[in-house]
Order: structure tokens, then sequence, then C-alpha cells
């Protein structure tokens, strides 16, 4: 055995050894970090409508961003509030303030889609809270509101259940 092959082989070695320890130290990198979900917002919670007071849609002429101090949860979703008296107002009668299909644009589920809402373009109709995508998509859904409500109450039988990705 040569003089270089002895340096070809011992670098060869070298090198394999620093992979496996960059790859032992990547493993152990990943493992030390928790899982993180797509769905985690805040501290591992769903914070509904943005952020928003749903209440101030109804009460204010310009909804409010609640905070964390008042907060309440239906169906696994965290609502803020920006007092304890809207969380409780809330609180006796989430129907009324929940926005119609899940906080999704209400265009959307008159299409059969899930298109992720913007609370700044919003409607009430017949005192239910409706979001759009944006002020286009909202600008055809109010061609025809009763019809399109009509059509996502429909679609939304199917395509609850379902994630965006899905439809």
């Amino acid at each position: 055995m040569s003089l270089t092959s002895i340096s070809r082989t011992s670098s060869s070695l070298v090198s394999k050894i620093k992979f496996i320890f960059l790859l032992a130290v990547a493993a152990l990198s990943l493992a030390a970090v928790p899982g993180v979900s797509a769905a985690d917002t805040v501290a591992n919670s769903v914070i509904g409508a943005r952020g928003y007071d749903l209440t101030t849609f109804f009460t204010s002429e310009k909804p409010a961003h609640g905070t964390g101090h008042h907060v309440a949860t239906v169906d696994g979703v965290d609502y803020l509030f920006t007092s304890e008296e809207n969380k409780k107002t809330f609180q006796a009668n989430p129907e009324k303030y929940l926005p119609a299909f899940g906080g999704y644009c209400a265009y959307g589920a008159s299409i059969g889609k899930k298109f992720v809402a913007d609370p700044d373009v919003y409607d009430i109709v017949d005192n239910k809270l409706y979001f759009n995508l944006d002020t286009k998509i909202r600008a055809i859904w109010a061609k025809d509101i009763a019809g399109n409500i009509d059509l996502a109450k429909t679609n939304w039988k199917t395509i609850a259940s379902k994630k965006p990705s899905e439809l």
C-alpha cells in the first residue's frame, strides 16, 4: 500500500465520520423542537376572525380587535373580545355572532370553495355576519346576496368538514 492510497483512505474515512456526525446533530436538533401544526397561531391556539371582537361587528361603526384578556372558545376556536362584557354577550348567544360558513368567504361557499376571508370585508344580512375574500369578490357576491346565501347554505352541507385544499 502506497502513502498516497493511505492518505485517500484516511481522507475518505474522515469525510464519512463528518457526515455521520452532521446527521446525528441534525436529528437531535429536530427531536428537540416541539411539533408545530399549520393550524397553530398563538401558543397552540386557533384564533377566530383574525382576532376581531365579533360583537363589535353588530354594535360599533367599525369592528375592533379583541385582546388576550377576554377569550371565549367555541368548537376549539378562540375568539378575542375587547371587554368582559362583550365576551359575556357572545357567550350568551354565540350563534348570533359567529360568522356564517365557519368564517370562510361567503361567496366562496356559494361556489363550493373555502377561501380564507378578510373580516374587514363583511356584511350583516338578516342579523347574520358574512365575510368575503376581498372587495372584488364581495362585489360579485353582492349582485345576488340572497341567491348566493342559499347556494352557500346548500354547499356548506358537503364542504363544511373538508379542508380548503380538498376543494
